[in-house]
C-alpha cells in the first residue's frame, strides 16, 4: 500500500468501506483472460458482490451475472446487463413472471421446482423463452474446514443427487425435457484441484446425460484471481466438458472478481484491560460489518500488523455492541495503540457490506470508491434513517 493510498484511507470518516477499483480492474482482466483462451463466459456472483456502481468497469470485462433471486437478478439486469443467471434454492410462484422476463438462464434445485415451473418458462408467456437447468449434486465435499459452506454434506438440500433424478426419471422420463444446462457448486474459496476432482466425479456420476445438453455451469468459489491458483488446471477442466461433450461453460466466481479489492477502515474509540487482555474498541463491528468472522470463523487481515505476540504491542479487537462474542481477534502491532488510532482492514470486498446489518442501531459502514489516481469518491453515507426504515 503506497502513501497516497494509506493517507486517502486513514483520513475517511469511519467506519466505511474503501473498494479499490484498480484492484477490481485487474482481477477482472485475469478473468477476461480465462475467458478468451476456452471461450467459456464468466459472469459475476452478485451474492459475493454487488456494488452495481462498478457493474459497468466490471461488465467491460466479464459476460454478465449470477443471482440468487428476483431482486439480484434485476440488479444485474439493470446495472450491468450481458447475460443474467439465476439459482435459488425454491422459487416463489409470484416472482416467476419477473424472473423468467428478466432472465436468460433459470436453475431448480429440485424436480418439484423443475416441473411446476418449466411449461411456464418455455411457454415464452413472459416475453421470451428461458434456457433451464437443474443444480445437481455430486456428493463429493471437498470443505474440510467450513462445512456450513458445504452443499455435498449428508442431507444437503442443494442440487438433486443422480440416485434421485434416476428414481424421478423412472416415474417420468419426460423429466428433463426441455432442460438445457446442468449446474453445480461445491467450492468455496478454493483451488482448481478440488474443482477438477468435483468434475471428475460430475463426468461419471452424470457423464451419460451431459452430451444431451447445451451447457454446464460450474458455479462459485473459484480463486482464479489468487496468486498460487493453478489457472492451466482451471483450463483443462474447462475444456474437458468442451472437447468430449460439446457443452458452453459457465463459471460464476464471486469473490474472485472482488478478492483483496477492499478496506474496511475503523477508529479505536476505547481501550480496556481485563487481567491480561487489552482491549480495543472499535466503531465496527464482526457481527455487523464482517459476519464471516464469526460464521466461517475468519481472521481478517490487518493492515501493519501479526499474529498476536509476534510484535512487541498485542491487542484484542473487539466492538462496541453488547455481543460479548464480538471479537474480530489478537492482533499485534509494532507501537502502541491508543484512542482515535485508525485501523485498516483488508480483503473487505466480498461477503461484507452484502451481509451486514444494524444489530445493536450500529451504523452502516459508507461506501467509498478508491480510484486509480489514489482520489476517494463517497457513493453511500448511511445514517439514522436508514436504521429506522428497515423497522417499519
Amino acid at each position: 500500500m503506497n502513501d497516497s493510498v494509506l493517507y486517502s484511507l486513514v483520513t475517511r470518516q469511519t467506519p466505511c468501506y474503501v473498494i479499490d477499483e484498480a484492484k477490481i480492474e485487474e482481477n477482472c482482466k485475469i478473468l477476461s483472460n480465462v475467458m478468451e483462451k476456452t471461450g467459456a463466459r464468466i459472469l459475476l456472483a452478485q451474492k459475493a458482490f454487488s456494488f452495481y456502481p462498478l457493474y459497468p468497469l466490471i461488465g467491460k470485462y466479464l459476460s454478465g451475472t449470477a443471482a440468487s433471486g428476483l431482486y439480484e437478478a434485476k440488479l444485474g439486469a439493470e446495472e450491468m446487463g450481458g447475460e443474467t443467471h439465476v439459482f435459488s434454492g425454491a422459487y416463489r410462484d409470484s416472482d416467476m413472471p419477473e424472473i423468467s422476463k428478466i432472465c436468460d438462464h433459470i436453475i431448480f434445485n429440485s424436480v418439484n421446482q423443475l416441473m411446476h415451473f418449466k411449461d411456464y418458462c418455455l411457454s415464452g408467456n413472459s416475453g421470451r423463452k428461458n434456457e433451464i437447468g437443474i443444480r445437481i449434486n455430486p456428493e463429493l465435499s471437498t470443505q474440510k474446514e467450513h462445512e456450513i459452506y458445504d452443499p455435498c454434506a449428508p442431507g444437503s438440500r442443494l442440487g438433486i443427487t443422480l440416485s434421485s433424478l434416476e428414481e424421478a426419471l423412472d416415474d417420468d422420463p419426460t423429466i428433463l425435457n426441455g432442460v438445457t444446462g446442468f449446474h453445480f457448486h461445491t467450492l468455496c474459496e478454493q483451488g482448481a484441484e478440488p474443482l477438477k476432482k468435483t468434475a471428475d466425479a460430475v463426468i461419471e456420476k452424470f457423464g451419460p446425460y451431459l452430451s444431451k445438453l447445451k451447457w454446464i455451469n460450474l458455479g462459485g468459489g473459484h480463486h482464479i484471481t489468487k496468486p498460487d491458483y493453478n489457472i492451466d488446471l482451471l483450463i483443462e477442466v474447462i475444456k474437458r466438458f468442451q472437447d468430449e461433450f460439446g457443452l458452453t461453460v459457465y463459471l460464476e466466481p464471486g469473490e474472485a472478481v472482488a478478492l483483496n479489492a477492499g478496506y474496511l477502515v475503523t477508529e479505536i474509540i476505547d481501550k480496556t484491560t481485563n487481567g491480561d487482555v487489552t482491549n480495543l474498541i472499535l466503531d465496527t463491528s464482526a457481527a455487523c460489518h464482517m459476519p464471516d468472522v464469526l460464521e466461517m470463523p475468519y481472521r481478517p487481515p490487518l493492515f501493519g500488523s501479526g499474529k498476536a505476540g509476534v510484535l512487541p504491542f498485542t491487542y484484542r479487537l473487539g466492538s462496541a455492541t453488547c455481543l460479548s462474542g464480538d471479537v474480530i481477534g489478537d492482533y499485534s502491532f509494532p507501537e502502541k495503540k491508543e484512542i482515535g488510532d485508525k485501523l485498516i482492514f483488508e480483503d473487505m470486498a466480498i461477503y461484507s457490506f452484502v451481509k451486514n446489518n444494524t444489530f445493536n442501531g450500529m451504523p452502516l459502514p459508507s461506501l467509498i470508491v478508491l480510484h486509480k489516481d489514489s482520489s476517494c469518491e463517497t457513493i453511500k453515507q448511511f445514517g439514522y434513517e436508514d436504521f429506522k426504515m428497515r423497522l417499519g
